[in-house]
């Protein structure tokens, strides 16, 4: 990732309302393996010359969705205290409200529009790689260039994508505006992760 775009790389465009509390649910074993999984094939971590980290995981709850919280891209192995429970949330209003000892990912408000398009997808996996990003990008369902990473007009672009693109079937889609930016999606977090590795 070149130092000269993106510097925004990694933070919150979003509301956040955090209530700084212990999670109220128990993190699953297969989520922090996946995410270790993830971080060890480089597809999340953190960008040492900008000091920014990158990439995400989640999974729907019935409390809300659970997703790894901001700047832990460098953390490894990941703990269940990385993760916070988004709890509600505001696409009009770009607001989002976790609980957790730490903040929700920039990325919070493009998981939340995945979930609110398909009832079946249960967990989320946004990875960062320039070479699949490069050979995927308008090959697959793509989001449009001037649409950036973390805000409503990604929401709404990922909506657009579950009507007008076969994204709901193929379970993946490259960000343009954010680039090396790719989101996996599946009724598991394993799912989405053996997709995102037939990919590689």
């Amino acid at each position: 990732m070149s130092n000269s775009r993106n510097i925004d790389e990694g933070i919150i465009k979003f509301n956040c309302q955090w209530i700084k509390q212990p999670l109220s649910i128990a993190v699953p074993d297969e989520l922090l393996t996946w995410r270790d999984r993830m971080y060890n094939l480089k597809l999340i971590g953190h960008y040492h010359d900008i000091n920014i980290g990158y990439g995400n995981i989640s999974i729907k709850t019935p409390q809300g969705i659970l997703i790894s919280g901001t700047q832990t891209g460098n953390i490894y192995p990941i703990q269940p205290q990385h993760f916070t429970l988004v709890t509600d949330y505001d696409l009009e209003k770009n607001t989002v409200v976790c609980r957790g000892l730490i903040k929700a990912s920039s990325e919070s408000m493009t998981h939340i529009a995945v979930y609110q398009c398909d009832s079946s997808i249960n967990a989320i996996i946004h990875i960062h790689n320039l070479q699949l990003w490069k050979n995927l990008l308008n090959k697959i369902p793509t989001t449009k260039k001037e649409v950036a990473y973390g805000t409503p007009d990604m929401a709404k672009e990922i909506f657009r994508l579950f009507v007008e693109s076969n994204v709901k079937q193929k379970k993946i889609l490259v960000m343009a505006g954010h680039e090396e930016g790719i989101i996996t999606f599946a009724s598991s977090v394993e799912s989405a992760g053996n997709l995102l590795l037939s990919y590689l």
